[in-house]
């Protein structure tokens, strides 16, 4: 039995299937987790959402900007982009579409296995939680997209705004931070203000933002954190910090990390989408 993290799929199901070959998956015995995005942009997102609802318990995924997105324009809160852009639409003309989306806004935003000591959300943390707070924020949100009343958080998810954490936040201004950091984190400054417009890898970075897992007092140091949204960045590891977006989409490659002795897995990608609009 071995469990498997993979980074953002975002439709890439030929080559999810080609990672998962190469690793020799068992659905029986194996467990997959991904970091999200599995929709969106690549070319089968119905595919890999029917592939990961039929794993059952051997497939766990926390939930994405781009699986929000899919989310909120099945409910009309936001307009479908694009084709170039959004690749959503079989999804939505699917005859099991319904219980497709109930699945997936079931889904976590944060995932902790205990005795791998792991921890895997798609995007970030502020650097101002550590664990316990995390998972109570994770909580904070899970109940909001779960309830009868989920539309209404659809609504009110969007915008930039709080970027600063306070635990005094209240109603939908928390919870739109909250989904910031899980779903659209990647720099912040030393203040821990989320600086939410910047994309692109550390290396180029010419302001003073650092990314979230380099923030000097980041309170979540010592877990080891599995996530992807960042295919600038690639596939990176420090500190227990995992990264796993390794940009398939952009033609770069599908990694996978063996969760029991860290070893690293990856297929090349042929890509799917223009790499300037990457988010």
């Amino acid at each position: 039995m071995s469990t498997y993290a993979v980074g953002d799929i975002q439709g890439c199901f030929t080559e999810l299937q080609q990672l998962l070959e190469l690793i020799q998956f068992n659905p029986q015995t194996d467990y997959l987790w991904c970091t999200g995005d599995l929709v969106n942009r690549g070319p089968n997102s119905l595919e890999v959402l029917r592939f990961f609802k039929q794993l059952g318990d051997h497939a766990i995924t926390v939930l994405g900007n781009h699986d929000l997105h899919l989310l909120a324009v099945a409910e009309g809160y936001t307009k479908y982009h694009d084709p170039d852009e959004d690749t959503i639409t079989d999804i939505l003309h699917a005859a099991d579409c319904q219980e497709l989306l109930t699945w997936l806004r079931h889904r976590p935003f944060l995932h902790h296995d205990a005795q791998l000591n792991f921890t895997m959300v798609h995007a970030g943390l502020a650097p101002q939680w550590d664990f316990s707070l995390a998972n109570q924020c994770a909580h904070e949100v899970e109940a909001a997209l779960r309830s009868e009343n989920f539309n209404a958080y659809l609504g009110k998810m969007y915008g930039d705004k709080p970027k600063e954490w306070s635990n005094k936040l209240s109603s939908w201004g928390r919870l739109r931070f909250i989904t910031n950091c899980f779903t659209r984190l990647r720099y912040c400054d030393l203040n821990g203000k989320l600086a939410l417009d910047k994309k692109g890898s550390p290396d180029k970075n010419k302001g003073e933002e650092v990314p979230w897992f380099q923030h000097p007092t980041r309170c979540s140091q010592g877990m080891r954190i599995i996530f992807g949204h960042w295919s600038t960045l690639g596939y990176h590891a420090e500190s227990g910090i995992y990264a796993l977006d390794s940009g398939c989409l952009w033609g770069g490659a599908l990694t996978a990390l063996r969760l029991e002795d860290e070893t690293v897995f990856s297929v090349k990608c042929k890509g799917e989408a223009v790499p300037a609009k990457s988010d």
